[in-house]
């Protein structure tokens, strides 16, 4: 043979350290050969019906204030006079009705007829003013700086409570996600168990780690996962090499890390080509998507979506991400309405595609992002925030309204920290809670998910959280 002794091991290596790729980087990183040693039982809950949850992260803190605008003219101006250039002009707004009118007419971004269409189906809601919070917070407990979230107007900070659910100042950054925790409480719901019920495209991972479950990884290429280099191959010298790789792996160590690591690398191996099959053998989605990162991640959740019996699951929850938001710059406006295009687009593709597979009710779709966006313009871009709105969709969804309590945008007003930095009416806890609740959590394991939900939503009165989700 050509290949020297040393040479082929030398090889096999190479090739065990680039297997799978993207699934390995999942299941290490997070150090669940650790974890291997730390399993615990919680209880499950039947699952009568597949549900999903999708979380789209617009990453940077989206201007939202010019994603849902007041246009009536007394109230636009106010916004106009603020905003100055990185207002959008009156005249573009497309005009929404809300079914829960509070006195002011409303416009989505001119960019957004995608997502003016699922509104006015009633398959689409607004959130409004959300953000992080530790408890209900005025403009006088602002000015005392008690009880704040830590790391108001801070990237790291604000994006870490979103996923968390942990907001105080100083407080032991949770190594698990709301999401995460949610998983260890339902993910026996699921048969398969060797594809995790959470799954991301996107780097933002931390809001699906548990204690139990851990985050599987994929890409929004190909079947979305990266198997071994000519893992088909069926040549002998192929074939004796995948071969040694196994025995290598079949191997028991006496250093239980070292064979937590084989068996973490044995167990990723295995759900790629798991995965790949799954995916590979789904009837092809017949709907378009825009051939965006952020389309293709969806187009990738659905395709994943439709293979969900075949990885036997009936829950599952989902986070994509869309980039760019963090616009301080002269160019922002023009980039702000090219990345509205992309979302809307993106959504109404989505939700098409979950009605070819007969889902549209069984999936929700919401977005997240650090925060606001400061009203004051500093030219076409805008600065770091607190309160901002979110919009959540599905056939599930009580669309077609706007919740929370949409804020005055004159500087000065009674939720303004300074140059037009809003505190947040609705917190982020009562919005996940809310999420979760319609997912299949139980409200006595509300606090367990969202530890500080008790500061905004008593679970014992049988109500929902806001009211934007169904049954």
């Amino acid at each position: 043979m050509k290949n020297s002794r040393r040479k082929f091991i030398k090889q096999a290596s190479v090739g065990c350290t680039g297997m799978c790729m993207t699934t390995l980087y999942s299941g290490i990183t997070n150090l669940g050969l650790i974890k291997a040693a730390a399993r615990f039982n919680k209880k499950t809950y039947q699952a009568n019906n597949y549900k999903a949850l999708v979380c789209i992260n617009l990453e940077g803190g989206n201007d939202s204030f010019n994603m849902l605008v007041p246009r009536g003219d007394d109230e636009y101006n106010e916004y106009a006079t603020v905003r100055n250039l990185a207002a959008v002009p009156q005249e573009a707004l497309l005009p929404i009705s809300p079914l829960n009118p509070d006195g002011k007419e409303y416009g989505v971004h001119p960019n957004m007829a995608g997502v003016k269409n699922l509104f006015d189906n009633q398959n689409l809601a607004f959130v409004a003013n959300v953000g992080t919070l530790f408890e209900r917070t005025t403009l006088a407990t602002w000015n005392t700086q008690t009880n704040l979230p830590r790391g108001i107007f801070s990237h790291s900070d604000q994006s870490r409570i979103w996923q968390t659910g942990m907001p105080l100042q100083n407080s032991n950054e949770s190594l698990t996600g709301w999401a995460g925790r949610m998983a260890d409480i339902l993910h026996t719901n699921n048969t398969g168990q060797n594809i995790s019920m959470n799954i991301t495209t996107h780097r933002t991972q931390k809001i699906l780690q548990g204690n139990i479950v851990s985050p599987f990884k994929i890409s929004d290429t190909g079947t979305g996962v990266t198997l071994l280099t000519k893992a088909n191959d069926t040549s002998f010298y192929e074939s004796n090499k995948r071969q040694t790789i196994d025995n290598l792996m079949e191997q028991t160590y006496q250093n239980v890390l070292h064979n937590a690591y084989v068996n973490n690398i044995k167990k990723s191996k295995g759900n790629s080509f798991e995965f790949d099959a799954a995916i590979a053998g789904i009837t092809p989605i017949n709907t378009s998507f825009p051939n965006s990162s952020l389309g293709n991640q969806l187009k990738m959740i659905a395709r994943t979506i439709a293979a969900r019996n075949t990885l036997g699951a009936a829950n599952q929850v989902f986070v994509v991400g869309q980039g760019g938001h963090d616009i301080h710059s002269d160019t922002g406006n023009a980039d702000h309405y090219n990345l509205m295009a992309d979302l809307s687009a993106s959504l109404n593709a989505f939700y098409n595609a979950l009605q070819e597979l007969g889902l549209e009710n069984e999936v929700t779709t919401f977005t997240i992002s650090d925060f606001g966006r400061g009203l004051v313009s500093n030219g076409n871009g805008t600065d770091h925030a607190w309160g901002g709105n979110a919009l959540v969709m599905g056939g599930a969804v009580n669309g077609g309204k706007i919740y929370g309590q949409y804020p005055e945008l004159y500087l000065g007003n009674p939720l303004d920290t300074g140059n037009g930095r809003l505190i947040p009416t609705t917190s982020c806890d009562e919005y996940c809670a809310e999420l979760a609740l319609w997912f299949g959590a139980s409200s006595s394991d509300l606090d367990q998910i969202l530890p500080n939900i008790n500061n905004f939503y008593d679970p014992a009165t049988g109500s929902t959280p806001i009211g934007f989700m169904g049954t």
